[in-house]
């Protein structure tokens, strides 16, 4: 009895130092993605360079995140997770020092390239959850606490991102994520045990190749429609053939794969198509509201409240991080208890609901109101409905092939927030230019009820995980 408990206690201990590793290893990701929003004007002035090549800089972080998603995970099931994490996080690193020594924004370009291959950490930190915790209910608490960073480290990352480039430059930033990308090498070297998936053939690299073009050129499409008025249509028109021509080839080399990247009759099944146009439709209907929208009514001086950007963060982006961090480990308790399905449908209701009240907020901005928004869909979306896509992205995945809905998600999630800002801009840009802005924001957030609606239909057509292999 006495030796059970000393292994149990064992347990616990390796429990929680891989915990504690994979958190820092989200980490790492996490602040590449958000912590050098407050950074951009720095950096452009630092750089001596435009707006818009320093937005492209952006543009190419979370495009690379996206690619890299879609195989990394699948490529980990086989080599081994571990080894695959670890080198992803070192090459985060690496590219953090770049941009840190970059003298032009050239080489700031491959730095954030190479800081994009931590896109799928999140996925890939859950995958190695799952592997060590098979207790159900236990795995779903402890997902929930890594995932409910993935929202930004409450609000924290940002202002420290904003005080290190205003007091020592944009440069101390970089080396910041630098030296969290290597805590967190060092972390998951130590703490964490090496799995593989149950069958550990060859990588499909043809497979990764068509559907790494096919993504790319409809990421592409998506940016460029982002510029609205000044999209280059037929570029458009182009990107989409070249989308759909290399998804028809993706999905004739899967046919005749013995070990495909995924197989076809897995790209079938409602746990595939239904998760992937859920998470799809979640982002595309949220993204751009909390990162976009509300921020543009708290500066808006015709509405009111006119923040400044210095302190607009501290009424919007704060409290939505800060409760999306609080909310998360209480998501997974709930979910633990009713499954992920109800609560992500609860997330979503109350989206819905924080989004309506935005309707209103666009007729009536003030202070109290914006920070009521981001609390709602703090605790809605990034506390709840993020959670448990991601959470759904692992437990659905088949035995064989663990690795690729989890990439495919992260690779939805990534498109999502790009038709957001595509879509609800659309929507805003077109109302206001003959309604005013008050109509345009309103408008936004009505376009955006509806699309978290129709995720909220589409959730539906998720199985429940025991069904999944038969759906």
């Amino acid at each position: 009895m006495t030796q059970e408990t000393t292994q149990s206690q064992g347990r616990k201990r390796s429990i929680a130092a891989l915990m504690a590793a994979l958190l820092v290893a989200i980490f790492a990701f996490q602040l590449n993605a958000s912590m050098l929003s407050p950074a951009l004007v720095t950096m452009q002035q630092e750089l001596h360079t435009t707006d818009v090549a320093i937005g492209n800089t952006q543009t190419v972080f979370f495009t690379a995140a996206a690619l890299f998603s879609l195989f990394l995970p699948r490529l980990a099931d086989l080599i081994g997770r571990k080894k695959v994490l670890t080198g992803m996080l070192a090459l985060t690193a690496l590219g953090c020092i770049v941009s840190a020594l970059a003298p032009n924004v050239s080489v700031l370009m491959i730095g954030r390239v190479l800081q994009g291959v931590a896109g799928p950490v999140v996925p890939m930190c859950l995958i190695m959850l799952h592997a060590e915790v098979t207790e159900e209910a236990r795995y779903t608490r402890l997902m929930a606490i890594l995932t409910s960073v993935n929202g930004g480290i409450a609000g924290v990352d940002a202002l420290l991102g904003g005080w290190l480039a205003g007091n020592f430059g944009f440069r101390a930033v970089f080396i910041v994520m630098a030296a969290v990308a290597i805590l967190a090498v060092i972390l998951v070297f130590v703490f964490a045990n090496e799995s593989t998936a149950e069958e550990t053939p060859k990588m499909d690299w043809a497979g990764v190749f068509s559907l790494g073009i096919a993504f790319l050129a409809t990421y592409l499409a998506i940016n460029e429609i982002q510029k609205l008025a000044g999209a280059n249509l037929a570029l458009v028109i182009v990107l989409v053939v070249v989308a759909v021509v290399f998804f028809v080839i993706f999905w004739n080399i899967e046919k005749k794969k013995e070990a495909p990247l995924v197989s076809t009759h897995y790209l079938r099944q409602r746990r595939t198509w239904g998760l992937l146009l859920t998470t799809l439709l979640t982002m595309t209907g949220v993204f751009a509201v909390m990162n976009g929208i509300v921020p543009a009514i708290a500066q808006d001086p015709n509405m009111g409240v006119n923040l400044g950007a210095d302190v607009v963060s501290i009424a919007t982006l704060t409290p939505y991080a800060l409760l999306g961090l609080c909310f998360g480990p209480v998501a997974g308790v709930l979910a633990s208890k009713f499954g992920y399905h109800k609560v992500l449908r609860c997330g979503l209701i109350v989206s819905i609901c924080g989004v309506i009240f935005g309707f209103m907020l666009a007729h009536s901005a003030s202070i109290p109101g914006l920070v009521i928004i981001s609390v709602v869909l703090g605790v809605a979306y990034a506390g709840t409905a993020n959670i448990m896509l991601n959470g759904l992205g692992i437990v659905l995945s088949p035995k064989d092939n663990p690795g690729y809905l989890p990439g495919m998600n992260a690779g939805a999630f990534n498109l999502g927030a790009g038709l957001s800002f595509a879509i609800l801009y659309a929507v805003m840009q077109t109302v206001a230019a003959t309604g005013g802005a008050a109509a345009g924001y309103s408008s936004a957030m009505i376009a955006s009820a509806i699309l978290i609606a129709l995720a909220l239909a589409c959730s539906f057509l998720i199985p429940k995980e025991e069904d999944a292999d038969n759906s």
